[in-house]
């Protein structure tokens, strides 16, 4: 667990973003709380975005994966849509998340995979679908990120 990959981005974004000054993998690397929960960003993009994350680590104290893990799961890959959504000029802030559990994991591997549902000026909303090794939908989330105006980069 904390092991991190960087995630992949389509080359023509990664180049946008490092045109002003943005190394958009590091940007969008898990964060510290995924890294500690082992979480991966595998795909990004704006229409999806897939990763992984271990059970093992992230369970409650009855062996089972923890919702507040699923969550977790479930914001990181949501904002990470949100923010290609918005593109370089915007940030996106979680300001509502749902989470349905459907079924208990015990171990391995969980996968999310967040497909936009509302894609605005102001606000992105993704569904994320958390599933099991064999498939299995554990959890059923949405995301909706309001998009803020960043700040312009500082002169050096």
């Amino acid at each position: 667990m904390g092991e991190h990959t960087t995630p992949t981005f389509p080359q023509e974004i990664i180049d946008e973003y490092a045109a002003l000054g943005v190394d958009l993998p590091a940007l969008f690397s898990a964060g510290h709380l995924g890294e500690r929960m082992g979480v991966r960003i595998l795909e990004a993009s704006a229409e999806r975005v897939v990763g992984t994350m271990p059970v093992e680590g992230n369970t409650q104290p009855y062996g089972l994966l923890h919702g507040g893990a699923s969550a977790v799961l479930a914001e990181t890959l949501g904002s990470v849509g949100s923010m290609l959504h918005g593109g370089p000029s915007k940030f996106a802030v979680g300001v509502d998340l749902n989470c349905t559990h459907h079924r208990g994991v015990r171990s391995g591997l969980v996968t999310g995979t967040a497909t936009p549902v509302h894609r605005g000026r102001t606000t992105a909303t993704y569904e994320i679908a958390i599933t099991d090794e064999q498939g299995k939908r554990v959890c059923t989330a949405r995301l909706t990120c309001l998009l803020r105006e960043a700040p312009a980069p500082e002169a050096s």
